[in-house]
């Protein structure tokens, strides 16, 4: 598995469109209640400097199955979200969305510096279960805030210090690579 930037308009095209299914925007929020996001925002976000995305590939080649991403950077504070979304569901329980994750941190952490990572999972989301196993720490809970076909769920929040990465990195990361 790899990372790679989206440097490319045929990436970032690829990006929004995983991120236009319902099956994967329908978890997310991309501020102000925003699902759906185009790829000229994720082009605009990311020359903000907000948004730091990557493709993952598979394996075997370099095709690009998912995207994983670092929102919310806040140079100031020295924090960030991170969120991540499988686009080639075929690729599904083979661990390749907790190794993005986990190589994602070690980037945000190693050459961007920063401080605290969070995340929010919607309840009975079972990415809750790989925040944990990464590290993450649960923070907290924000009740009936998040919209799917019109049942309200809770946003179940976590965190994450650099230095819980390093613990993490020697046992689940390293397991799942």
């Amino acid at each position: 598995m790899q990372l790679l930037p989206l440097d490319s308009p045929e990436r970032i095209r690829l990006a929004a469109s995983w991120l236009t299914q319902k099956e994967n925007y329908q978890w997310l929020d991309f501020g102000d209640g925003r699902q759906l996001v185009s790829a000229e925002w994720l082009k605009v976000a990311m020359q903000r400097g907000s948004y730091v995305l990557r493709i993952f590939t598979a394996d075997d080649d370099e095709t690009p199955i998912g995207v994983v991403g670092l929102s919310n950077i806040n140079p100031h504070f020295n924090t960030a979200s991170i969120w991540v979304v499988l686009g080639e569901k075929r690729h599904s329980g083979r661990g390749y969305a907790t190794r993005a994750t986990c190589a994602m941190l070690t980037l945000g952490f190693g050459q961007l510096g920063i401080g605290a990572i969070h995340t929010w999972i919607v309840e009975h989301n079972p990415s809750i279960h790989v925040a944990k196993h990464l590290g993450f720490r649960p923070i907290g809970r924000q009740r009936k805030c998040h919209y799917i076909d019109g049942h309200a769920f809770d946003r179940l929040w976590f965190d994450l210090l650099p230095s819980e990465h390093e613990e993490a990195l020697d046992v689940e990361c390293r397991r799942t690579a």
